[in-house]
């Protein structure tokens, strides 16, 4: 009974969380079947099942897609059967969890009822759990970039136990496996580890310690991906440490159609659409030799149209910044697109179009309170960097911005912490009457110092 108390806003994040998604699933997702990428996904997991390899197509590899995902839905299929909705209820797990991990997150920041409160509106936010009605990997990849931003700020601000520390090296690899561009969370790892170093923040620990345990993190994470990029090496016959697709990704953003299109601007526009007589060279069933081969090629067509429309750029780098920070996610798989009659459909776009807005609006307010502890949010700073920057060289979306919006509830969090320690310091200041005039004249005399005011730091 004693530790009730302890699990009730667990209980009550968790539960609402997974509440909202399983709702979700069962309404406006109720006939949801996988297309477009989820449908790539799917079969190469059934391939994976049936002839025991990561095929699109029967018994043709391929080194296009990231592997933790396919393998993921491999394995739920293998125990309990095809079932598109079970894969989609597992989602709903993982994201539940993610707000679940917010709440812990917040809570280490500002205390139990700040963390409570952005748990529960994780827990509604609707630019999360739209993500666990579909078979995209994009559930997967928010709870592990928010998993390894919060190993980052344990490892900040307290001295931890060499678990920990292999704790951070799976979750950066699991990552690095879930997506083609995961290789950018080693950017955050180092990032880090470098101006820890620099600056000596993990003073309990000797600069020799601390590489020491880097080193550690460096070689569970090759571990872990070696097989994997053996594997590639073996289909391919060339390195290539996860997934290629970036040439497919360049050229459909830097083309004539993604200037000139209404309603894809800075967008993405399949090059088979974009560029047909580049893409005609290919075929559509491609070996993982030819997919590298494509993919280079598409890279050299995206180059060359850089080249030759230089005046362009900065426009669409603009167009590609505007886009990552629309409100409203627009996919073709997206259940509230495909079945925008769906019981709930137009309450969930509603949400998307409103939501966000609010969350933008308090996270880039919180930024601007958070520059004297710049080291504790550091990990969350970089990932939103890196996001964004790779949104600008690539092409910007909602989707695009997926991984980051916990993170963003997280600086939205300060901001609302900040306003929660101004008024519990007008509240604490002694001789105001209920209307807040000052009572007597010591009021000078008892007023408490900066230093000296109660609230969350």
């Amino acid at each position: 009974m004693r530790r009730l108390p302890a699990l009730f806003p667990v209980l009550v994040v968790g539960g609402l969380a997974l509440t909202v998604r399983v709702i979700y699933n069962l309404t406006v997702a109720a006939a949801y079947v996988p297309l477009f990428d989820a449908r790539s996904y799917e079969q190469i997991a059934l391939h994976l099942l049936q002839e025991h390899c990561f095929c699109e197509h029967p018994f043709v590899p391929t080194v296009y897609r990231a592997p933790l995902w396919p393998a993921l839905i491999a394995c739920i299929y293998a125990v309990f059967g095809q079932h598109n909705l079970l894969v989609r209820f597992f989602l709903s797990l993982v994201g539940a969890g993610t707000c679940l991990l917010l709440f812990y997150f917040v809570r280490d920041l500002y205390g139990k009822r700040m963390g409570l409160l952005a748990g529960l509106f994780a827990a509604i936010y609707p630019e999360l759990y739209i993500y666990d009605g579909w078979l995209y990997s994009e559930s997967i990849t928010i709870f592990l970039l928010l998993s390894l931003c919060y190993i980052l700020y344990r490892l900040t601000t307290r001295k931890t136990t060499l678990f920990s520390w292999c704790l951070c090296a799976i979750v950066l690899a699991l990552l690095v496996l879930a997506r083609p561009n995961g290789l950018l969370a080693c950017g955050i790892f180092l990032c880090w580890l470098v101006l820890a170093l620099k600056q000596h923040w993990l003073c309990w620990w000797s600069r020799w310690q601390l590489v020491g345990r880097a080193c550690l993190v460096g070689v569970l994470t090759l571990f872990i991906l070696t097989p994997w990029t053996l594997r590639n090496y073996r289909v391919g016959h060339s390195f290539l440490p996860v997934a290629t697709g970036d040439g497919t990704v360049l050229l459909g953003a830097y083309n004539d159609l993604a200037l000139t299109t209404p309603g894809y601007v800075g967008s993405w526009i399949n090059p088979r659409l974009a560029a047909p007589a580049l893409a005609a060279r290919y075929p559509a069933i491609c070996s993982a030799s030819c997919e590298l081969e494509r993919e280079e090629d598409f890279k050299r067509g995206a180059w060359l149209w850089m080249e030759r429309h230089p005046g362009s750029l900065p426009f669409l780098l603009a167009m590609h910044f505007w886009n990552l920070w629309q409100p409203e996610t627009v996919e073709g798989d997206l259940p509230t697109i495909r079945f925008p009659s769906a019981p709930g459909a137009l309450a969930v776009v509603l949400m998307m179009r409103s939501f966000p807005l609010l969350v933008f609006a308090l996270a880039l307010l919180g930024v601007g309170t958070i520059w004297g502890r710049w080291r504790l949010w550091l990990p969350v700073l970089l990932a939103v960097a890196f996001t964004i920057g790779q949104s600008l060289v690539f092409y910007g979306s909602p989707r695009m911005r997926a991984p980051i919006e916990p993170l963003l509830i997280v600086l939205a969090s300060a901001a609302i912490a900040r306003w929660a320690e101004r008024w519990s310091r007008n509240q604490d200041q002694p001789g105001t009457d209920k209307e807040g005039v000052a009572a007597t004249s010591q009021v000078g005399k008892t007023t408490p110092q900066p230093g000296q005011a109660r609230g969350p730091h």
